[in-house]
């Protein structure tokens, strides 16, 4: 019979692997430039482009909704394709680098940026610390 001690428990967390380097599976150095941004850096860069996004839509389309999330895809889409950052990841000192595949970038942030608007694969992390957009878009958030 198995006992609960051979299962392990929730309180004990998900099991991880102590000296793990968070990015190494992926190609990126353990710390540094061009590693793995901070997460606390992701929720920044995103609320400064909603703000943005929201104060344009305010101006030009008196705050429309629909606006709001069209601003959001373009800003994102072109800031990506261009400069490999939106203005938020500028501002928090981070970009986006592809680290999979051969795919043009502008394909790339056209995925993720759909992707994040889905939500659920913006909570859905792994072990590099990517959401689930980054990782079908072949893409990872580092520092510079």
């Amino acid at each position: 019979m198995i006992d609960r001690n051979d299962l392990g428990s929730w309180m004990e967390g998900a099991p991880h692997e102590p000296d793990y380097v968070k990015g190494s599976s992926i190609g990126l150095p353990a710390e540094g430039p061009g590693s793995v941004a901070p997460f606390w850096r992701r929720p920044a860069a995103l609320m400064i482009d909603w703000l943005l996004c929201m104060g344009i839509s305010a101006l030009a389309f008196q705050g429309d909704a629909l606006a709001n999330l069209v601003l959001f895809v373009v800003v994102n889409v072109l800031f990506l394709t261009l400069f490999g950052a939106t203005p938020g990841q500028f501002i928090t000192r981070t970009h986006v680098v592809p680290v999979t595949g051969r795919s043009p970038m502008i394909l790339r942030a056209f995925v993720r940026t759909f992707l994040m608007l889905l939500l659920l694969p913006a909570v859905v992390w792994n072990r590099d610390s990517q959401p689930l957009h980054d990782v079908v878009a072949g893409t990872a958030v580092v520092t510079y």
